[in-house]
């Protein structure tokens, strides 16, 4: 902006200079127009003539008193109307007038957009510059992601693989231990996470499938791992099938991770309801709970990495959700709705295979 008002003044003060120097041409050159029609045959007119002939770039006109074009010079012939500027009298004898108006120069007037241009092409500088810097952090973002994704399934398999194998020495020493087949099943579900934070950063395989029993998977190992007085209510789920392309282990990891931020608002006694809706593209399934809801402050922050509302915790979950579902797997997951004191219903739509 700076460059540009600097160019505006210094554009004007030298346009107004070329102004100037052509209104003094004008006059020179009316002047001359003047004692060439008043110029009887014997004068010499050579010198009058080159004056005229000189103007090769102002826009000239010679109109009558009633502003009719008698001669014009330098006009094109789509041209309408007289100049701008004038009238410069000529005085052709005691009862006839003309009048010489022009136009500025095609220099002049090229010159008074120069400021436009600048401002344009450093306008389309800065857009460009600050693209350039948001595709560079984003792509730094990615890198981060992915980096500690892979990271932390690396950690999480040395620690896996000794648990397996005590789980084995265990099951061995004690085949009718009721505790060690639920030992089991949950080293299986370390190996999932491990497995899930591996497919980030890389393109996950997806396949036309009914997505409802993955919805209800991630409903059923939330239920038991939940307290009884906090009701989770998937009934709307029944006996409906909806294809949509999907990965199932990361599309349950987000329903498991949707489900865990709504038990948490409500903590203590309430209600998480799962209703389904769809439309000629897209299948739609809202989550709904009974807690205590986001204010607006919050609202605006809560899928940025890093940003948490509660006092332990990454804040990676929603951002990573939305990834999972957006970058991934082609549909959208975004807060639908939330009131304090009421509750919060956050929405996932995903893509029928037809739309993709």
């Amino acid at each position: 902006m700076f460059i540009v008002a600097i160019s505006v003044l210094f554009t004007n003060n030298l346009a107004r200079s070329l102004q100037a120097e052509e209104q003094k041409n004008m006059s020179i050159w009316a002047e001359a127009t003047q004692q060439l029609i008043l110029a009887d045959e014997d004068d010499d007119i050579d010198f009058v003539t080159s004056v005229i002939e000189r103007n090769t770039t102002i826009p000239v006109y010679i109109c009558d008193a009633g502003g009719n074009v008698l001669a014009s010079r330098n006009v094109s012939e789509r041209k309408s109307g007289i100049g701008k500027h004038g009238p410069i009298e000529l005085q052709i004898d005691e009862n006839t007038t003309q009048y010489i108006y022009w136009d500025d120069s095609n220099l002049l007037t090229q010159l008074r957009y120069v400021p436009y241009a600048q401002f344009a092409l450093i306008f389309i500088f800065i857009t460009i510059a600050v693209i350039t810097m948001l595709t560079g952090q984003r792509s730094e973002e990615n890198r981060l992601w992915v980096g500690l994704s892979k990271e932390t399934a690396h950690q999480l398999g040395t620690p896996i693989s000794s648990l397996n194998a005590w789980q084995q020495l265990l099951a061995e020493a004690y085949p009718n231990d009721e505790f060690v087949p639920q030992m089991k099943r949950d080293i299986e579900r370390l190996q999932m996470i491990a497995d899930r934070f591996q497919k980030i950063g890389s393109e996950p395989t997806l396949q036309p499938e009914n997505f409802i029993p993955v919805v209800q998977n991630a409903v059923e190992y939330m239920r038991a791992r939940t307290s009884s007085r906090i009701i989770i209510d998937d009934s709307c789920l029944n006996g409906v099938v909806r294809i949509v392309q999907l990965n199932a282990p990361l599309l349950q990891w987000v329903i498991e991770n949707l489900l865990k931020n709504a038990v948490d608002a409500i903590n203590g006694k309430g209600s998480i309801i799962f209703q389904i809706h769809e439309n000629e593209h897209d299948v739609m399934i809202d989550i709904t709970d009974t807690g205590k809801g986001i204010d607006n402050k919050t609202q605006r922050r809560i899928f940025e990495p890093g940003f948490t509302s509660k006092d332990r915790g990454w804040g990676l979950g929603l951002p990573l959700a939305k990834r999972i579902i957006e970058q991934y797997h082609g549909g959208k997951l975004f807060l639908k709705s939330s009131q304090l004191g009421v509750g919060t219903t956050f929405r996932i739509l995903l893509k029928k295979p037809e739309d993709r």
